[in-house]
């Protein structure tokens, strides 16, 4: 059986996860955290086969506790699930480590796919994605823009389609008005956009919004 470790701020979104995948006879327990931090301490803990992982963990990126998971439990799968779409960072968590990556609104069955696969050591890839990864292949011109973003940049490029103003942002990330304000400033350059109209004109045309 598939022990399993919810991470999600949200305790509703939680809770309905552990409900949906514990009537599957290959789950066996399933633990829950809020954050980044209570994960760890529980996998330093318990064991555990896979780590269903939120991409927006309030104030912290999902991110950043990937690689702390990938760094102290390598052999730990992680599955990234998010309400942001797979064009938007599927890619982007794949090549951090994850086993996958799924968007929010996917089917209990697509879902359960991807925990036993990840378990059993390998990677689920959707056709979107997998889409992505053939064509990140080739030349780095033939690529969308916001593919050579930093994972901070893409972070802060989310939070901005969004509508989060730059305070809210530096309050959010516990990062100063003036570092982001230099990273908008980096996007817009990267993305080749001079306002945050043509910014959500970008990101609508590329299907960064989320759902």
């Amino acid at each position: 059986m598939i022990d399993l470790l919810v991470v999600d701020d949200h305790m509703i979104i939680r809770r309905g996860l552990v409900q949906i995948l514990s009537e599957d006879p290959r789950i066996g327990a399933i633990r829950e955290a809020v954050d980044g931090p209570s994960a760890l301490r529980l996998l330093r803990a318990t064991p555990v086969d896979v780590v269903l992982l939120d991409i927006a963990l309030g104030d912290r990126d999902g991110f950043e506790a990937l690689k702390l998971i990938r760094a102290e439990r390598p052999k730990v799968g992680v599955v990234m699930l998010s309400v942001y779409p797979e064009s938007q960072f599927g890619v982007r968590a794949i090549r951090a480590g994850a086993g996958a990556y799924l968007n929010k609104g996917c089917s209990p069955e697509e879902l359960l796919g991807a925990i036993v696969k990840v378990a059993a050591g390998g990677v689920f890839v959707t056709p979107v994605i997998a889409e992505m990864l053939a064509r990140s292949v080739r030349e780095d011109s033939e690529r969308p823009a916001h593919e050579g973003l930093s994972n901070r940049e893409a972070q802060v490029l989310r939070l901005l389609v969004e509508g989060r103003s730059v305070s809210e942002i530096a309050e959010r990330l516990a990062l100063s008005v003036n570092t982001i304000s230099t990273y908008r400033s980096r996007i817009f350059e990267k993305l080749g956009v001079r306002s945050l109209v043509e910014l959500l004109t970008y990101a609508s045309r590329h299907g960064l919004l989320a759902a």
